[in-house]
């Protein structure tokens, strides 16, 4: 989140002419929509940047400093995502290339929205270094992919943390009658979490009323991708906790009503997502006994 709490939104879109026409703008447009109808629509800034070719991806992200970056466009089945030429043709970009990119911005970079056919390949690859990652696992058609946007991102306006802005995207398609709300996924860093992720199910097994000669035994793999999650929990937590210190400070100096009321209501917003990170880390700290 910027120093002033806004949540940056960077929109990219590339729609090269010798592909399948998609309605790009459709879905920006019902996203901007959404945001403006939220009670916290001050909080999100939203920009976009179209027909957009590789070497624009770096450039906007300077020039904005977003904290979510979203692709709306093509992927192939081998797992590139589609940008554009010089003369507005298709262009791939391998998984690895965009990965070692979003290295360079992890430390300000929370969030990457990959709206392509076939991009789970990508998001695994960028979650090494970006927080969480949402992929395509197999091609999606317009309307799902649009809903799922506008799902995710009415989810994110009102208040949810990102991982249940998720959850509220897949839910979005089943609402609108499409078979393909499995189709999105979530990656932590390093760590799949959607459908049901690995240390859910060894947690859900450790809970689930299994005699002790039973119980799983955790293999080295296992036990480090949770403490890398535990990890990474944590280092969320910390920066939450220095959040809540300034927006408290600010809230203790702050004399008008309108901005004390909006102060008041990310302190709860921060509490609650806190309070979360809190009980996560307690149930993978528990899944390790």
């Amino acid at each position: 989140m910027s120093s002033n709490g806004q949540i940056k939104i960077l929109f990219l879109a590339a729609d090269p002419s010798d592909t399948t026409r998609l309605r790009l703008g459709q879905e920006l447009r019902d996203i901007r929509e959404r945001l403006q109808l939220a009670k916290e629509r001050d909080r999100f800034v939203l920009e976009s940047r179209e027909s957009v070719r590789p070497g624009d991806i770096s450039q906007a992200i300077f020039d904005l400093e977003p904290q979510i970056v979203h692709f709306s466009g093509h992927g192939t089945s081998t797992g590139e995502l589609c940008f554009e030429d010089l003369l507005g043709k298709y262009q791939p970009v391998q998984p690895d290339a965009l990965a070692a990119l979003f290295e360079l911005v992890a430390n300000q970079i929370n969030c990457v929205v990959l709206n392509a056919c076939y991009s789970e390949a990508q998001a695994k690859a960028i979650a090494e270094h970006i927080p969480f990652v949402i992929g395509m696992n197999k091609a999606i058609g317009d309307q799902a992919a649009i809903a799922f946007a506008v799902g995710f991102y009415k989810a994110l306006a009102a208040g949810r943390i990102i991982d249940q802005a998720y959850k509220f995207g897949c839910v979005e398609i089943r609402l609108q009658a499409i078979a393909q709300h499995l189709t999105p996924v979530l990656y932590t860093k390093q760590n799949l979490v959607s459908p049901v992720s690995e240390v859910q199910q060894i947690a859900s097994i450790k809970s689930g009323g299994v005699s002790n000669a039973q119980s799983i035994n955790l293999n080295p793999g296992q036990r480090g991708r949770i403490l890398q999650e535990i990890e990474s929990l944590q280092q969320q937590y910390d920066l939450l906790s220095q959040k809540l210190s300034r927006l408290r400070l600010n809230l203790a100096i702050e004399s008008g009503a309108a901005v004390k009321f909006q102060l008041e209501k990310q302190i709860e917003n921060a509490e609650v997502e806190r309070t979360q990170l809190t009980q996560r880390i307690e149930q993978l700290e528990n899944s390790l006994q």
